[in-house]
């Protein structure tokens, strides 16, 4: 088996299944913090999938922009934490 065969016919279906699962959470989620969680995860598989279309079409440009994806995500990750940690200050 080839590598593209490898990311064509088992990291990327996985990859799918993931996010259909995620994105299930994200809208499903009965916390707000579950809520968080997933958008989080939603944004690495994301970066997941452009890492292997970078791979597989062999165009490493793709690599930098999963990287400013990464440090969006972290960005928004730390304020929703500090916005929930606020929030239940004020409860």
């Amino acid at each position: 088996m080839m590598k593209d065969d490898l990311l064509y016919y088992v990291f990327l279906p996985v990859l799918a299944v993931a996010t259909l699962l995620i994105a299930w959470r994200f809208f499903k989620g009965p916390r707000l913090s579950d809520r968080v969680v997933a958008l989080d995860l939603l944004i690495t598989t994301g970066i997941g999938i452009i890492a292997v279309y970078s791979i597989l079409a062999d165009r490493p440009t793709f690599l930098d922009i999963a990287m400013i994806l990464a440090l969006i995500a972290f960005l928004t990750t730390v304020a929703f934490s500090y916005y929930l940690e606020k929030r239940e200050g004020d409860d």
